[in-house]
C-alpha cells in the first residue's frame, strides 16, 4: 500500500523510515534545495542524520505525484500550515483518509488541528491525530515508541492503527480527537516552562510539581474543549508530557532552558534549527482559556515571557507567590 508523509522535518522523516519497513511511502516538502539534498544522499542529513532511506522511500517535491494512488495521507506539517495542506490535498482531488501529527493551535483562530479538519473536510471522509510520547531520534535507531492514533471514527482508527503498528512501534487506538490534540498541544507550552525551571536551577521538587500543575492545567483546558478527563492521564497526555519536559531532544525545553540562561527569543529561534510550536501555541491558548473561562496560570506566565517582556525570573515569582488553594481546584 502506498502512504503519503508531507513534511521532511525530524518527526515527518522518523514517521516515512518507520513506514517505509511496511509500505511504499512518498514523502513530500516543498522546499526544492532539501529535496535535492535527500535524493542525492538517501538521508535527512539536516533534521536527522544519516539514517538511510530504503527503497520503499521516495524524496518527491510535487504534491501531486505524492499523493497519487496514496491510500493513506499523514501530514506532519507545522499547525499554521496545515489548513493550507488540507486545501490543496481538496484541491488536487484525492479522497484519501488524512492523519496528522502536528501539535499545537492555529494563529490567529485559535483553533485545534481536529477542528481545522472538520473545517476543511467536515465527516465526508476518515481523519485523526497520531500523538504521544514520541523523540524522532530515538525512534529511527529502533527505540521502543507508542503513541495514539485517534480518529473521528473508531473502526477507522483500528484500521489505520494496524497499518503503522508494528516492531518497536506500538500504536494504540482511540476515538477522543480533541482530547488527544489538546495534550499534544498544551505539553508544549508546558514543556517551555520546564525548561525555564532548569535553566533556573529550581531544582527537581519544582520540575515534578510544574509537570503535575501544569497536568492540571491540560486537564481542565481539555475538558472545556470535550476531551475526555482519562486520556489525559494517557500517552498523549501524562506521557508526552513528561518526555517533552525531561527529555534532551525536547525543543520547547530548550527554549526554556536558553530563555532562563538570558537569551531572546529571536536569538532562541534563530538558531534553534527546529520548530518548537510551543512558542506559537502559548499566546492561542490563552486566548481561547480566556474565552472559555478556564483558569491555567503556568500557562498565562509562559505567554507574557515569549509575547509580553516578563522575565523568566518574575514569571517563577508570580507562581510562586499564588494564594494558597485546594489542590484538586
Amino acid at each position: 500500500m502506498k502512504i503519503s508523509v508531507l513534511g521532511a522535518g525530524a518527526w515527518g522523516t522518523a514517521l516515512a523510515l518507520q513506514i517505509s519497513r511496511q509500505h511504499q511511502v512518498s514523502l513530500w516538502t516543498r522546499n526544492q534545495a532539501h529535496i535535492m539534498d535527500m535524493q542525492i544522499t538517501r538521508a535527512n542529513i539536516q533534521y536527522l542524520g544519516d539514517f538511510a532511506f530504503g527503497d520503499q522511500l521516495v524524496v518527491e517535491g510535487d504534491l501531486a505525484k505524492a499523493l497519487d494512488g496514496a491510500e493513506l495521507i499523514i501530514s506532519v506539517v507545522p499547525t499554521n500550515g496545515f489548513r493550507n495542506t488540507l486545501k490543496e490535498i481538496k484541491k488536487l482531488g484525492s479522497n484519501a483518509p488524512v492523519i496528522w501529527a502536528s501539535k499545537g493551535l492555529e494563529a490567529a483562530t485559535a483553533k485545534l488541528p481536529h477542528e481545522v479538519a472538520q473545517d476543511e473536510l467536515g465527516d465526508s471522509r476518515h481523519w485523526g491525530v497520531l500523538s504521544g510520547p514520541s523523540f524522532a531520534a530515538e525512534l529511527v535507531r529502533g527505540l521502543p515508541t507508542a503513541v495514539t492514533l485517534a480518529a473521528n471514527d473508531a473502526e477507522f482508527a483500528t484500521h489505520a492503527g494496524a497499518l503503522l503498528h508494528g516492531g518497536n512501534f506500538r500504536v494504540y487506538t482511540s476515538t477522543d480527537v480533541a482530547g488527544v490534540s489538546v495534550g499534544g498541544a498544551l505539553k508544549n507550552v508546558l514543556a517551555i516552562a520546564a525548561g525555564i525551571s532548569d535553566g533556573m536551577q529550581c531544582g527537581n521538587n519544582a520540575r515534578a510539581a510544574l509537570i503535575t500543575r501544569g497536568m492540571a492545567e491540560m486537564t481542565r483546558f481539555g475538558v472545556a474543549l470535550g476531551g475526555a478527563k482519562e486520556t489525559f492521564m494517557g500517552l498523549t497526555g501524562a506521557g508526552d508530557l513528561i518526555l517533552t519536559c525531561t527529555g534532551q531532544y525536547s525543543r520547547n525545553r530548550e527554549v526554556g532552558l536558553r530563555l532562563a540562561n538570558g537569551q531572546t527569543l529571536q536569538e532562541i529561534l534563530q538558531t534553534l534549527g527546529h520548530v518548537a510550536e510551543g512558542v506559537h501555541t502559548a499566546r492561542e491558548v490563552i486566548k481561547r482559556a480566556t474565552q472559555l473561562g478556564v483558569e491555567m496560570p503556568i500557562t498565562r506566565e509562559v505567554d507574557q515571557v515569549l509575547s509580553h517582556g516578563r522575565s523568566p525570573r518574575q514569571a517563577v515569582d508570580n507562581l510562586l507567590s499564588r494564594e494558597q488553594k485546594s489542590e484538586l481546584l
